[in-house]
């Protein structure tokens, strides 16, 4: 558009309304271009931070409406100030007043004084090498913000040659409206992109893509378009629109753009974006790629490969629900009908109305004429409506529409990235909240090295993660203030927990112009996160019971296991003893052990004769030992522990498997002390004779 004809555009949007007031009209494009805030682009590192993570959800939207695994590479490559002008072919220009880029405050003679030494030290680098130095010293003292190039590449569906103008260089023009769920509602994304790279660096975008619908033949041609917008009209301004032939079969779109950012204040938040990114989408490949010109040390490369093959199924789109409805949504849906009557509108419009259902809200709408058409309604009739609509019960939406991620893919996602030790995932069940259905997954992990002391919560609305404002969300307030952790076994001061929330819904209740939380003053989803939290929660307390049974029986070997010299010592002792008066005994004919040749003998180990024959028999030949009865004392407490570890992995895959019980007799139902084994600290008095022993 010329400049006369945008000076006449722009001109014919105001009015003189009196007093000196001029009324004006702004197109949306330039109402987004001054609140810039309100889709995320708050400063320069928020902006480059946004413009990624749009492009990213973008080719996941593309490649997830074929039903293609998404492969997404992205590539920022930065750019100082001099490096960007030499880039578009601009000489930096040598500075006439240094005195203008002094601030205030500073004297002139520090001016000069430092632009002498800046000449000085220009000619001592050899000109323009020392400039691109001192921009490297600055850069490093105070990072100031710098230009990027953002490269986002996906293997969707693309776009098809003659829509990319509109769908990238229209505000509020988008394929994602309707009652369903998605990604992105606004059409503001990618336009918001363009916005601020036409606003920082004056730079069109280039999208390169090749086209091809769901079930349709494979793409014959590549389209390339350089694209600009008309702030003023709204409207894309196409620079260049190309076609070239797609000899490789190659699939999907390809955006680049020049914007101005910070990658210093916003580098963790990026990367924390990809990790989560990788989380919620298991079955996505993510390459990212960072590069700096004049600093090649700082280059960065991350990836997250692909863990699952299951990819969730695709939304359905829906009728509006009569809890969700209003007087504008009534009076769209009634220019949009083709229904003839009332009774088939109501019915065919909105979900869970029944032809039945619709004649008995006509009743209570006081309307006679069934065959009465919906155009005929008047604003009083419709507002009526709407009241009763929202009035009377109607069966909840059911949660069908929805795709989440999955139980499956959630736990593989934690378990491939974080690396915890224990993860237990759960599903509340479908639920709605003003009419539109929502569905909560959770998780709960224990341990990980990337997960620090105490909650951390990680949120996620319709499988995009949630990085700003946590505090207030309702995922953050119900982990820390409804939850019991200590009911489940579980310390939330010390212990590595990850707390992971992802809600799906056709609409998300956000509150905010940003869109980052979710507020807990929606009861039905705060009571449904808390639902499946508790879940996840009681899964984790089976499994830590038996971490800790483990636990405790690995302490109590250790303390058995101080005591076993002392324990085979004594029994050593004892049967040395028999062995001995065998050999004083005058009477071959009565065993050492069966009769009551003095007062003591009751006190004695009674055992038959054979056995008593054989075990003299074994410590003759040195069979038994007391460092055989030593190792057999470790066998048995390392065969006890072995026991139950066997049985807590057994039970874990479903099998059952009975321990052996260990009970603890209290001494008085122990009249016989002839077994004692004595010790400065304890009394031991086995329940099984002797006997056992000579399995040695």
């Amino acid at each position: 558009m010329s400049k006369n004809k945008q000076g006449r555009a722009s001109q014919s949007r105001k009015d003189h309304v009196g007093g000196g007031e001029v009324q004006v009209q702004k197109s949306p494009a330039e109402f987004f271009a001054e609140h810039q805030a309100i889709a995320g682009f708050d400063n320069a590192g928020k902006s480059l931070f946004t413009s990624l993570r749009e492009l990213v959800e973008n080719g996941l939207d593309a490649a997830e409406s074929i039903h293609q695994l998404p492969e997404i590479d992205i590539e920022i490559r930065e750019l100082t100030m001099h490096e960007f002008n030499v880039w578009r072919g601009d000489s930096p220009a040598k500075k006439v007043d240094p005195g203008l880029y002094v601030k205030k405050g500073e004297s002139r003679r520090k001016s000069n004084a430092a632009n002498a030494n800046g000449e000085k030290n220009m000619d001592d680098t050899g000109g323009e090498d020392g400039n691109a130095a001192d921009d490297k010293k600055k850069r490093r003292k105070a990072p100031q913000e710098a230009y990027f190039e953002l490269s986002v590449k996906d293997n969707g569906c693309g776009m098809s040659h003659n829509a990319i103008p509109n769908l990238l260089g229209r505000v509020l023009s988008g394929s994602k409206y309707g009652v369903r769920q998605t990604r992105g509602k606004f059409g503001l994304g990618s336009k918001m992109a363009l916005i601020w790279s036409k606003k920082s660096t004056g730079m069109p975008i280039e999208i390169t893509t090749s086209h091809r619908p769901r079930g349709g033949p494979p793409a014959d041609s590549i389209s390339y378009c350089k694209l600009d917008i008309d702030i003023h009209e709204n409207e894309p301004r196409i620079l260049k629109h190309t076609r070239s032939n797609n000899s490789e079969n190659w699939l999907g779109t390809r955006v680049q753009l020049m914007i101005a950012g910070n990658w210093t204040t916003y580098k963790s938040r990026i990367l924390q974006y990809l990790q989560q990114l990788a989380i919620i989408t298991p079955y996505a490949q993510l390459t990212f790629q960072y590069s700096n010109e004049s600093e090649p040390k700082r280059d960065m490369k991350v990836s997250y490969a692909r863990r699952s093959d299951q990819m969730p199924p695709p939304a359905k789109q829906v009728k509006h629900h009569p809890a969700s409805v209003n007087n504008l949504i009534i009076q769209q849906l009634i220019q949009q009908t083709k229904a003839k009557t009332l009774v088939k509108f109501l019915s065919s419009e909105l979900a869970s109305v029944s032809s039945v259902m619709a004649k008995k809200l006509l009743t209570e709408l006081h309307v006679e004429d069934e065959e009465m058409s919906p155009k005929s309604l008047s604003d009083k009739k419709i507002t009526r409506l709407v009241q009763v609509l929202r009035s009377v019960h109607f069966k909840n939406p059911d949660g069908s529409c929805l795709s989440p991620l999955g139980e499956y893919n959630l736990n593989l996602g934690i378990r491939k990235v974080l690396e915890p030790d224990y993860v237990a995932t759960a599903r509340d069940r479908p639920s709605a909240y003003e009419g539109h259905p929502f569905l909560v997954e959770a998780a709960v992990s224990l341990g990980g090295s990337q997960v620090k002391e105490g909650l951390t919560v990680v949120r996620f609305a319709n499988r995009i993660p949630l990085l700003f404002e946590g505090g207030a969300d309702v995922a953050t307030r119900v982990a820390q203030g409804k939850i019991k952790w200590s009911n489940y076994k579980i310390d939330h001061k010390r212990d590595r927990i990850g707390v992971f929330v992802s809600i799906v819904s056709t609409k998300i209740p956000f509150k905010g112009t940003s869109k980052e939380y979710i507020g807990d003053d929606a009861t039905e989803i705060q009571q449904s996160v808390k639902r499946a939290l508790q879940a996840c929660c009681q899964q984790l307390r089976v499994h830590l019971t038996k971490r800790n049974a483990l636990k405790e029986a690995k302490e109590r070997k250790s303390r058995l296991a101080k005591y076993i010299p002392d324990v085979s010592r004594s029994i050593m002792g004892i049967l040395n003893g028999m062995r001995k008066r065998r050999a004083e005994d005058d009477s071959a004919s009565e065993p050492i052990s069966s009769g009551a040749t003095s007062p003591s003998s009751k006190k004695r180990l009674k055992l038959a004769p054979a056995e008593a024959a054989d075990m003299i028999r074994k410590l003759e030949r040195n069979v038994i030992t007391q460092k055989n009865i030593d190792r057999a004392l470790r066998e048995a407490i390392d065969e006890q522990l072995e026991t139950q570890e066997v049985t807590a992995d057994t039970t874990k895959q479903g099998s059952l498997l009975v321990s052996k019980p260990l009970y603890l007799v209290p001494l008085y139902n122990m009249d016989d002390p002839s077994h004692d084994i004595k010790h400065p600290f304890f009394t031991f008095r086995p329940i099984k004779p002797v006997k056992d022993l000579t399995i040695l």
